[in-house]
């Protein structure tokens, strides 16, 4: 739930600072003094409106996933939003993406917007009923889990049996590329490394005559050994760190002579051209291990296209059985949803009824196999397509579906509504209202309403009203009586419409 709201510079709020509690909070007022502004702004915190406040916060005490967003946990989250040169958002003081942000608030809000389908999309409806077959079957989900492999897995084959039957069609070009691609770096062989000792040789080659320079100009350090190993014999010296110094200079120089040798025998034409060849490859591919693991796939298919129908045989028959298992599953599937469906029809239909509705239908119709299984949910309002029915219809029958969702997850969350009740009788008001009040068990619900039966019902009321700028504040039992009894006789409150107003609040549902 949103425990506590803070706005400031926000169209006609100046400032505001609210304290919520559990169940069905209305907001009311005369029309303009700011109830949709600060509706926005609650909404706008959450990443789920256009952020136009200087600074909007809200305190949620919700269990929130936030380890998944590298967002440490914590009693209490707040949501910030701040509007200076540009929006920014926060989450316990931490900068977050609108992206993300919103990703968060679709997991614990839902905001009934006008004409939104999202809750009657085939995929919702479908895990809706697969909620409750899970309660009357143990093995349903299990079921529905290994059916879902098993067509993935048959979606897979199915995909590569239409590439071979592509390829199929332009085997002999295939072929022929592939057998030229290999014959390429088959023509060069690289080996792993051998750029890099190709490199080296180059490098000596081309100080090759500075050395062999320097060293036969170095070399005649070694006509006066004897000359220091002799003044070192006067001097009482020990001479073994020079000749140990002498000894391992002539090993450095043989070496390096021997070095110069090898490289005498290398034909600089040659290992250049080698350079160039395996520098393209390198290029084409990337490195020398990529071309050869190229080369590699190449010709596993090569070893497809000359097994090519042998490979088709086997898939076909991999996808027959596999197909038949789905089919198979699928139908049982839709059997045991088929069992559940007349439960949620019946508790759908009694909400209905309570909302002053026709009886809806739900069927199951069979459709091309997906991972769902076969079946597309179709609700219609007494034999209505759902986009030819009212506005007024819609959102009830919305309200309808998210109560039956109710009775099956009870894990709440937070649901913003606009003026829900716009346009309805005074009787359909009151429904609206027991039926938020049966969702307020489990919802946090925040509604603007111009009805006084809805409103009557609120376990918290809020009054918005504007002289300079907006304000808001909750309402004492003597003060709800007060505003709903303006909401029936207008500005001139009468003592009829203040006794209407009693018995309203008397009514509320328990």
């Amino acid at each position: 739930m949103i425990e506590r709201f803070y706005l400031r510079d926000f169209l006609s709020f100046k400032e505001a600072e609210l304290e919520f509690s559990k169940g069905l909070v209305v907001f009311t007022g005369p029309s303009g003094s700011g109830k949709s502004i600060l509706m926005s702004s609650i909404l706008a915190s959450l990443g789920l409106d256009e952020a136009k406040a200087g600074l909007s916060e809200a305190t949620i005490n919700f269990p929130i996933k936030l380890d998944d967003i590298g967002i440490e946990d914590d009693e209490c989250t707040v949501f910030k939003q701040i509007k200076k040169d540009k929006v920014r958002h926060f989450i316990n003081n931490q900068t977050i993406s609108k992206k993300v942000l919103l990703k968060l608030s679709n997991t614990f809000v839902r905001h009934l917007s006008l004409r939104d389908y999202s809750d009657f999309k085939n995929e919702s409806l479908l895990d809706m009923i697969d909620s409750f077959t899970a309660q009357d079957s143990r093995m349903h989900q299990k079921k529905l889990s290994l059916y879902q492999n098993k067509f993935k897995s048959l979606s897979e084959l199915k995909k590569e049996l239409a590439k071979i039957l592509n390829d199929e069609k332009k085997v002999v070009e295939l072929r022929e590329f592939a057998e030229f691609e290999i014959s390429k770096i088959n023509t060069i062989s690289p080996e792993i490394g051998e750029d890099e000792e190709l490199m080296k040789i180059k490098k000596e080659l081309s100080k090759k005559e500075k050395i062999e320079e320097a060293i036969n100009s170095a070399e005649e350090i070694f006509h006066y050994e004897s000359s220091v190993s002799s003044a070192l014999d006067l001097l009482d010296v020990e001479s073994s760190f020079f000749d140990d110094a002498m000894n391992e200079l002539r090993a450095h120089f043989e070496a390096s002579k021997e070095r110069l040798a090898e490289l005498t025998e290398c034909n600089i034409e040659e290992i250049l051209t080698r350079i160039e060849q395996i520098s393209e490859l390198k290029h084409r591919y990337g490195s020398v291990e990529e071309a050869l693991k190229y080369k590699d796939e190449r010709l596993k298919e090569l070893e497809i296209y000359e097994n090519l129908d042998e490979h088709k045989a086997i898939l076909n028959e991999k996808i027959s059985s596999l197909e038949e298992a789905v089919v198979s599953e699928a139908k049982e599937i839709s059997k045991t949803r088929l069992k559940s469906l007349k439960k949620i029809v019946l508790s759908f239909n009694d909400f209905l009824k309570q909302l002053y509705l026709r009886p809806a239908n739900i069927n199951l119709i069979q459709e091309e196999l997906n991972i769902y299984g076969q079946d597309r949910v179709e609700v219609e309002l007494n034999n209505t397509a759902l986009e030819k029915v009212s506005a007024g219809e819609f959102n009830r029958l919305r309200l309808a579906l998210l109560a039956v969702k109710s009775l099956q997850d009870n894990e709440g969350g937070i649901l913003m509504l606009d003026e829900i009740d716009a346009n309805l009788s005074g009787e359909e008001s009151m429904s609206v209202a027991k039926v938020l009040s049966h969702l307020s068990k489990d919802y946090q619900i925040f509604v603007i309403s111009h009805q006084p039966q809805l409103t009557s019902q609120a376990d918290q009321h809020f009054f918005v009203q504007r002289d300079k700028y907006s304000s808001v504040k909750v309402l004492n039992n003597e003060e709800r009586v007060n505003e709903i009894a303006r909401m029936i006789s207008g500005d001139k409150i009468t003592q009829e419409a203040v006794e209407f107003a009693r018995g309203l609040m008397e009514e509320k549902c328990v």
